[in-house]
């Protein structure tokens, strides 16, 4: 009888009191609301990411992932003769980072990539700039860079060549170095049309160790 005259009396005070108040959450409940009340005070974070924070995903911030214009894209903009030398330099050096770093790998890059750009990039943009500087303005407008290293042993990296015609006019090249009892090394070097590509021109050579290299990526 107690018992259902005390179930009578909730009931009652529940209709009468409609609204005002606040049903009691359990505990765990108000504990993870309180959480995640804290978490979007502390991150600053406005009330249109409230139901990620709660679906335990943070938002993410999205940066420009365009890839950059190819060369024949570029070089129509440029009117300046020595802007377009310059431009082209700018340009084949992003390039040959990007292929180097890509026909190294992991395993090779980790071990020589910061000593690659400190000693040899330079002189890679010191080559291009001065080959540039002989190039005619109508066909600096038309040259292109390869996009496929040389796998394997390979000693391609990139190379330079005439978008029309299709001929080479610089390879970029690394090639294994084994002296005897020095271990081994990497010489990077490059060759030109203007002599079919015969003489080896020098860039610099990056030691690896005594053991053999992996095979390029």
């Amino acid at each position: 009888m107690k018992l259902w005259i005390r179930k009578l009396a909730v009931t009652a005070v529940t209709i009468l009191t409609f609204g005002t108040i606040v049903p009691q959450l359990p505990v765990e409940l108000d504990k993870d609301i309180k959480d995640v009340k804290d978490i979007k005070e502390n991150s600053g974070l406005s009330n249109q990411n409230d139901h990620l924070l709660i679906d335990g995903i943070e938002p993410i911030e999205h940066e420009d992932e365009s890839e950059e214009q190819s060369w024949q894209t570029l070089a129509p903009t440029i009117t300046d003769y020595e802007k377009l030398i310059s431009s082209f330099t700018a340009y084949s050096l992003r390039q040959a980072e990007q292929q180097s770093m890509m026909k190294f790998g992991e395993s090779i890059g980790n071990v020589i990539g910061d000593e690659f750009k400190q000693v040899i990039l330079p002189k890679i943009e010191e080559a291009i700039s001065e080959f540039a500087e002989k190039v005619g303005e109508d066909d600096l407008r038309q040259l292109a860079i390869t996009e496929k290293p040389a796998s394997g042993l390979g000693e391609k990296i990139f190379h330079i060549y005439h978008d029309k015609t299709g001929k080479d006019l610089m390879r970029f090249h690394v090639r294994r170095d084994h002296p005897p009892k020095e271990g081994y090394w990497f010489n990077f070097h490059y060759h030109t049309y203007e002599d079919q590509f015969m003489t080896h021109h020098d860039l610099g050579s990056i030691y690896w160790d005594k053991n053999t290299p992996p095979h390029w990526s």
